[in-house]
């Protein structure tokens, strides 16, 4: 089946926010450390696909960049600590789309994540994944 490359990052996406939330489910009971890193791989992932989606005729090396600068941003965004941004933070949907403490070991599981989403974008150029017409737009 056929289908453009946007729609393959859309549903990427939606998969890795399942799996990511599962991450993160209690009664999962995974390790801690396992599910803070690989949740954050998954993170990375999805940010990867959803650059992907806004700009899907982009190389796929300034997709990845995109993705790992906006990740790095918002991971390096925690070290700013606000009134308002701290009581987001509190949140579930905060923590989960921006979190609440620094790590330089998230951005490195970040950058796996984008990169996995780049090796499997390469690999699916020849298996399936078409350049449709509607990929064309908002790429300009």
């Amino acid at each position: 089946m056929q289908y453009s490359r946007r729609t393959g990052y859309i549903i990427a996406a939606v998969v890795l926010i399942g799996a990511g939330l599962l991450m993160r489910w209690p009664a999962i009971n995974w390790p801690a450390e396992f599910a803070k890193y690989a949740g954050s791989a998954i993170w990375g992932a999805m940010v990867c696909c959803v650059v992907g989606a806004i700009r899907p005729q982009g190389w796929i090396g300034w997709i990845t960049g995109v993705a790992l600068l906006v990740a790095t941003f918002t991971e390096f965004s925690q070290l700013l600590h606000t009134e308002w941004l701290d009581a987001v933070r509190r949140t579930t949907v905060g923590v989960l789309l921006i979190g609440r403490y620094f790590s330089w070991g998230d951005i490195m599981a970040y950058a796996i994540g984008i990169g996995v989403v780049g090796l499997v974008t390469l690999w699916s150029g020849k298996r399936g994944i078409s350049e449709q017409p509607g990929d064309q737009e908002n790429s300009a």
